[in-house]
């Protein structure tokens, strides 16, 4: 890394509603940007809540507790020059603004992107089977069903998944690093 840009850190949030799109997204990001050169870490909300956020239900307290743990360990990375890439549902703006201002109190760039996947598009993916099993009867709790999920008010990027490939969202979001002198 030879200038101050590429040796920036960032963090950059995927939000967005269980089988959006996000972790697909943040892979493909990933491995560009790894590509390139620069220092990165997908930091997964899945593999997050296995171990940094283990024994944490699904309470509003507790989600926002394991958001408040992701977006600690992200922003020390992007402090310390790594860019990392966040696909986490995130579902309360309380909790995803505390992230930014936690960013901002360290002069660290956060970039906030919506995954803006209609229900009925994530419903069909179902990735994890969690709206069959919602539908079943046999899941309560999930987030945009029967859980709130409260989009972005003014996020720095909006990704209409439903309308894009997972390449072209990522070239999406790669722009906007790009555009703010990150990559």
């Amino acid at each position: 890394m030879t200038t101050t840009a590429r040796a920036q850190g960032a963090t950059v949030w995927l939000t967005g509603l269980p089988s959006a799109g996000k972790t697909t997204i943040a892979r493909l990001l990933g491995e560009r940007l790894k590509a390139e050169g620069h220092r990165v870490e997908v930091l997964d909300g899945d593999e997050i809540r296995r171990f940094l956020s283990a024994g944490l239900g699904f309470s509003r307290a507790d989600r926002n507790t394991n958001v408040q743990r992701i977006g600690l360990v992200s922003e020390v990375l992007a402090r310390n020059g790594v860019l990392s890439v966040v696909p986490v549902i995130a579902p309360y703006a309380d909790s995803r603004e505390a992230v930014r201002k936690r960013h901002e109190a360290s002069s660290t760039p956060y970039i906030e992107v919506h995954v803006a996947t209609p229900v009925e598009v994530c419903s069909e993916r179902d990735v994890k089977g969690l709206y069959a099993r919602q539908a079943a009867g046999q899941l309560r709790g999930l987030t945009g069903v029967d859980d709130p999920y409260e989009p972005p008010a003014d996020p720095d990027l909006v990704l209409p998944t439903q309308l894009q490939t997972p390449p072209e969202s990522a070239d999406a979001v790669h722009a906007v690093l790009a555009e703010r002198g990150l990559v």
